[in-house]
C-alpha cells in the first residue's frame, strides 16, 4: 500500500467547504449522497463524514461531482484554501 502525501498534515483541502456549504443548504449527507448517485458518482454517508473531516482523499471527478451536486463553481469549493499552503 502507497503513502498518502498530505499537504501541512491534511489529506484534502476542501473538504471544510463541503460540509459548510452543504450545512448552509440544508442538506444531510444522505440527501448529498443522492445528489451525488443521480450524477453517476456512488459514495456513501462514510465517504462523505470522511471528506469533510479531512481523513479521505478526493478524486478529481468527485470534487467535480460535488460542484454539481451542491450547485456551486469550483472557486467556491476552494475559497480561503490559501491557509493551507501557510507555514
Amino acid at each position: 500500500m502507497g503513502v498518502i502525501r498530505k499537504l501541512n498534515d491534511n489529506v484534502n483541502i476542501v473538504g471544510s467547504n463541503i460540509k459548510k456549504i452543504r450545512e448552509e443548504q440544508q442538506l444531510s449527507q444522505p440527501d448529498l449522497c443522492r445528489k451525488l448517485e443521480l450524477l453517476g458518482v456512488t459514495m456513501y454517508i462514510a465517504d462523505i463524514y470522511e471528506i469533510e473531516n479531512n481523513k479521505r482523499l478526493i478524486k478529481d471527478f468527485e470534487i467535480k461531482a460535488f460542484s454539481m451536486a451542491l450547485n456551486v463553481s469550483l472557486d467556491t469549493l476552494y475559497d480561503d484554501t490559501e491557509k493551507f499552503f501557510e507555514h
